[in-house]
């Protein structure tokens, strides 16, 4: 198993969390992709992920898979531990469901910020900035906060009692935040002790 990615990107931090939580770091290759350069809009990369971005997960037999969503999946399902995705209908569906509103509402609003409203990575890399839509996007982010603070008010994780990924998803869109200068509102006490939480467990403290 490969994985095509760039180390302290947000999007490949949360699949090597996932990995780290599962005991299964040592099993994939990881290959790195000079997102700086371009390497990933190649021709060569598109081939295995028309998306043209990290990370990107190779099996064996070819087999590419794209979309962190997708690869946490599989990766939960081919790799003892405990489940970052549930396994009941109502527990899968609540983690989907806080996992999705993670990555929309806070990380993917963040990676708007930051991609629109900001130098970003580059003139090379950012095109067809829109910085009225960035601004916005960063209001989400800073309500879903808000609101994520408000669900951890009540548990211990953001879809209940257990580790998911939600919780991955969510650390990786604060630290993405920090990168780009969105601060956690001192009032969200909640929201910041789950993040120290979160950050001293092993699959990230090391």
């Amino acid at each position: 198993m490969k994985i095509y990615d760039i180390e302290g990107f947000p999007n490949p931090a949360r699949i090597r969390i996932a990995l780290a939580e599962k005991g299964a770091t040592d099993q994939v290759e990881f290959i790195p992709v000079d997102v700086m350069a371009g390497e990933h809009r190649s021709d060569a990369f598109r081939k295995k992920n028309p998306d043209s971005v990290v990370p990107c997960l190779e099996l064996s037999d070819g087999t590419c898979i794209a979309q962190c969503n997708a690869i946490t999946e599989y990766i939960d399902g081919v790799f003892e531990g405990p489940s970052l995705t549930g396994t009941q209908p109502v527990e899968r569906a609540t983690i989907s469901m806080m996992n999705l509103r993670a990555e929309a509402g806070l990380l993917n609003a963040v990676g708007t910020y930051f991609h629109h409203a900001t130098p970003g990575l580059g003139p090379d890399l950012e095109t067809d900035q829109c910085a009225e839509w960035g601004n916005k996007q960063k209001k989400v982010a800073e309500q879903t906060m808000a609101y994520l603070n408000e669900v951890l008010a009540e548990n211990d994780y953001l879809a209940g009692d257990q580790f998911s990924v939600a919780d991955i998803t969510a650390f990786a869109g604060l630290a993405f935040a920090d990168f780009a200068k969105v601060d956690i509102p001192s009032d969200l006490t909640h929201l910041t002790a789950w993040r120290e939480k979160v950050a001293a467990r092993p699959s990230i403290a090391g």
